[in-house]
């Protein structure tokens, strides 16, 4: 990626598949699979694709609290998702900590214009989604871009917050205005 601020990583080691790929029937736009392969070629990542069910798999290091997310990125026959998953997530079974993850996520989301977070309740995974509709076109190289380099941007300005959440104990308002300080 450019600026050195992220590097692209091998996609040996994949986050969990969302619920969301598990139900993919494997129907997708070739276009649009093509359109977001020649983006990641030409951009040097390193990456895999399932033909099976239109899928994506890489990660990415980022220059902050938490250090690597790994990306799934489902082709629909008219649109793609882009999930960023992050390696760390509160204890399911710790109330507090899930409470203030939630009220995190919240506060993260409000105002963001271009995707948003998601905390799954079942298991504390944390992710960012970015949706995008191509019905009638294919992508362009800077909406695919856009599509992946808003969420690692995302991870870079929230993680702090994240960590402070889970590791210190931090308030989610406290963690907030320190992410939103900061920018």
């Amino acid at each position: 990626m450019e600026n050195g601020t992220y590097s692209n990583d091998s996609a040996d080691a994949l986050a969990p598949t969302p619920a969301d790929a598990m139900a993919d029937n494997g129907d997708y736009s070739a276009e649009i699979a093509k359109a977001i392969s020649s983006f990641l070629a030409e951009d040097d990542w390193r990456f895999s694709f399932d033909e099976q069910k239109g899928r994506f798999s890489f990660s990415v290091s980022i220059a902050s609290a938490i250090k690597k997310i790994f990306y799934d990125v489902l082709v629909h026959e008219d649109s793609f998702t882009v999930y960023a998953v992050s390696p760390i997530g509160p204890d399911e079974k710790d109330r507090e900590q899930m409470t203030a993850a939630m009220e995190f996520i919240c506060r993260a989301n409000y105002g963001l214009r271009n995707g948003n977070f998601e905390l799954d309740m079942n298991d504390g995974e944390i992710r960012y989604k970015s949706f995008v509709d191509c019905e009638g076109a294919s992508p362009s190289k800077e909406i695919v871009k856009n599509s992946i380099y808003v969420p690692a941007a995302m991870f870079k300005r929230y993680s702090e917050g994240i960590t402070s959440i889970l590791y210190k104990n931090a308030t989610a308002k406290e963690a907030i205005e320190k992410c939103e300080s900061n920018s």
